[in-house]
């Protein structure tokens, strides 16, 4: 769960960086004309991390929710004994 949170404080400030650099636009000016390859290359990284994180925490929240209710065994259908078997 931390590292989504994590993830949503940091890379949002991130991409506001980067849209505020004069690198990232081919007339130096923010938003005022086509971005470079180094606004995509950022971009890319930006939604990708924030996508993996947000998996990450999802899953997180996902496990200590189960672990509060008492879930030991994640696929009922089968006993523990299979479940060590397949690992």
């Amino acid at each position: 769960m931390a590292v989504g949170v994590w993830t949503w404080l940091i890379w949002p400030r991130f991409a506001v960086a980067i849209w505020q650099d004069a690198r990232a636009w081919q007339d130096g000016d923010p938003g005022g004309s086509a971005p470079t390859s180094f606004f995509w290359v950022h971009a890319l990284l930006i939604v990708t991390s924030l996508a993996v994180g947000t998996a990450i925490g999802v899953l997180g929240i996902q496990g200590w929710r189960s672990h509060r209710r008492g879930e030991r065994n994640p696929r009922p259908e089968m006993s523990v004994e299979q479940l060590n078997r397949e690992s």
